[in-house]
């Protein structure tokens, strides 16, 4: 004898736990639906609709909104490089203006350096023009002292008289330098009395005009 009464209790059983399982999964869509994990509202409409409700319509986040750890990491990262490109600009601006500071000053330095220069140059050409002029007096002093005195007071008479002083001066020199008697006296005496008055007067350095 075969009994078969716990065949319909066990088949009832697996329906039950059929639409148990059922009913959890569609629990869970609607969970997660409205959780934003998966978008189901296309296929839940109909039972919304059955319940007399609309379907919920998917919530959007901003484009700007942190999404994750991740990205506020990220945003910090930015925010530091924003910061590190500020300062490299702003030692590059100080790096310009100091740059700018040394090259004013390089060029005032040349300036006075070019200055310098060209004092220097006029001081060499004055020593030199003062060398060459004593040289010329000191060898015209020696050319008229080697002439007759007579001919010497001829070409005295046409020069200037702070040239002819120079000229008595270093003939003086020469003469003392050499220990011989200078000859200057003996000129002046040759010399118009009114001329050799004014030259001696000048060569005692009395304030008068060199005319």
């Amino acid at each position: 004898m075969i009994i078969t009464y716990g065949r319909p209790r066990v088949l009832g059983r697996i329906v039950v736990l059929l639409l148990l399982i059922i009913a959890m999964a569609a629990g869970g869509l609607v969970w997660f639906d409205y959780l934003n994990v998966i978008d189901v509202k296309g296929l839940l409409a109909p039972v919304y609709r059955f319940f007399g409700r609309e379907a919920r319509s998917q919530q959007t986040m901003s484009v700007d909104e942190p999404l994750s750890l991740d990205s506020e990491r990220l945003a910090v990262r930015l925010e530091a490089l924003n910061l590190r490109d500020l300062e490299l600009e702003k030692y590059e601006q100080d790096l310009q203006s100091r740059q700018q500071e040394i090259e004013q000053m390089a060029k005032e330095l040349e300036e006075r350096q070019k200055s310098l220069d060209e004092r220097e140059n006029s001081f060499n050409a004055s020593i030199k023009d003062a060398e060459n002029k004593d040289k010329n007096v000191e060898q015209n002093a020696r050319y008229l002292t080697g002439m007759p005195p007579q001919n010497a007071v001829e070409i005295i008479g046409n020069m200037d008289d702070q040239d002819v002083i120079d000229i008595f001066r270093k003939a003086e020199e020469i003469a003392q330098a050499e220990g011989s008697s200078s000859i200057v006296s003996y000129w002046i005496s040759l010399l118009p009395p009114e001329r050799a008055a004014t030259l001696q007067r000048k060569m005692a350095g009395r304030p008068q005009s060199l005319n």
